[in-house]
């Protein structure tokens, strides 16, 4: 099957961009695309538990964000300097862009501070496309001292950074939250689980090229961010004994979708993983663990999109799409949420 990137282009009206997240939580809408039979329905998300049955086992994806805009000074000039995290390489190490890039090469430090604390950021390398390479010295102030740096199209200040996470999550790597979770509360999932539902966790750190369009006409072309990922020994366990009994998987978002479908690369059944993922789904793929997806909606051109268009068909998520536009609902980062079974 032969795909253009121009295949998942849409137009969306701007004022359906959510600017900001809807109160509370899980009273954001909710489209279920059932691949059975072809139908669309709307719901609310806390109507989500009536999709769900004992056994199912919910997948999410707990990686915490960073505050990834980091404002200080060059330590020789004292001129200003600006960082933005783009993903976590290793420990205090990450890739970022840096202002003014023309003045800081390799060697150079930046200085931050807040109140008592002060930390700096070496350069100590280049990236393929001009960003560059940072050691921390120490990375555990960075949620202190930085600013959490939102998606580009949403131009409305956060009243609470607390809203870009997720109720779970735990692990700290993340620049951009994965967001089909912001849909749960903690009453919510105390439900879920007590309907008999098996939730387990994996880490994906998400960085800012997820939200990036695929620039080449033939996805193949396209080179898919790498993100670092881990799989633990008892989530891999669940996920294989629910494969191996019939019951389904069901994952949070894309980043969760591409963390256990890449783990299936590697074994089937999944073991424990700890490592870089760059998994690009496509139309075409045959997925080995996923068997339903709660997911936001995509922005156009996106491998994002491509990748729900492989799960549910791309005829069914233009379908959906169109419905969505129609009916209105809220899109993007802090908009509505589809569930795909």
């Amino acid at each position: 099957m032969t795909i253009k990137t121009s295949d998942f282009d849409y137009t969306l009206p701007p004022d359906l961009i959510a600017q900001t997240p809807i109160e509370p939580r899980d009273h954001s809408r909710l489209l279920i695309l059932d691949r059975r039979d072809g139908t669309l329905r709307h719901r609310r998300f806390y109507e989500i538990i009536d999709f769900l049955k004992s056994g199912d086992v919910l997948v999410f994806n707990e990686s915490r964000v960073v505050p990834a805009r980091l404002y200080g000074t060059r330590a020789v000039t004292g001129g200003n300097a600006e960082i933005l995290l783009l993903q976590k390489l290793d420990d205090g190490t990450w890739e970022a862009l840096v202002k003014p890039g023309k003045r800081l090469h390799t060697g150079a430090v930046i200085e931050i501070t807040g109140g008592n604390d002060k930390l700096t950021a070496a350069i100590i390398g280049t990236g393929a496309t001009g960003t560059r390479i940072l050691r921390f010295s120490d990375e555990k102030l960075i949620p202190k001292l930085g600013r959490i740096a939102l998606p580009p199209y949403i131009h409305t200040p956060l009243a609470d950074a607390a809203r870009y996470q997720t109720v779970y999550a735990r692990t700290e790597g993340s620049v951009a939250a994965p967001t089909a979770g912001l849909h749960f509360t903690p009453e919510l999932l105390a439900a879920i689980r007590q309907k008999g539902v098996i939730c387990v966790p994996v880490t994906l750190h998400v960085g800012l090229d997820t939200f990036q369009p695929v620039r080449e006409e033939d996805p193949q072309e396209h080179i898919i961010h790498r993100e670092y990922g881990v799989i633990s020994e008892d989530t891999a366990r669940q996920i294989a004994l629910a494969k191996a009994e019939g019951r389904r998987v069901i994952c949070t978002g894309t980043t969760a979708v591409r963390t256990v479908e890449h783990a299936a690369t590697l074994n089937m059944p999944p073991r424990q993983f700890t490592g870089w993922i760059d998994l690009f789904i496509m139309p075409g793929h045959r997925f080995r663990i996923v068997d339903a997806i709660i997911t936001n909606f995509h922005l156009p051109r996106t491998t994002l999109l491509m990748l729900v268009s492989a799960f549910a068909g791309k005829e069914f998520i233009d379908k959906a799409y169109t419905e969505a536009i129609k009916e209105q609902y809220r899109f993007y980062s802090f908009g509505d949420a589809m569930l795909i079974i």
